[in-house]
């Protein structure tokens, strides 16, 4: 299992962005969260399998429709905090 966390730039508030990955988290397997962050960016944190992780990346990446994602920062991360499921964080 590998733990990544993420950081998305670019419009991904208003744009559906957490609904997404919580979606694809649940059909690859994926433990953590998602959150909308004050700097207008969004946060993820995603432990799975690491080829289900790898393509949850690939997903973030290109984001929902009317998302444009500019970049992401991709650092490993501690799994000893971790839900028993995905979840949206307010």
């Amino acid at each position: 299992m590998v733990t990544k966390k993420v950081k998305i730039f670019g419009r991904v508030q208003g744009v559906g962005f957490r609904h997404y990955t919580k979606q694809n988290a649940a059909r690859l397997n994926i433990r953590g969260w998602v959150k909308n962050m004050p700097d207008g960016t969004v946060e993820a944190l995603l432990a799975g399998d690491e080829e289900n992780v790898e393509e949850m990346l690939e997903k973030l990446e290109s984001g929902p429709v009317p998302a444009r994602v500019d970049r992401m920062e991709v650092d490993e991360a501690n799994p000893d905090t971790l839900p028993d499921a995905f979840s949206v964080k307010r």
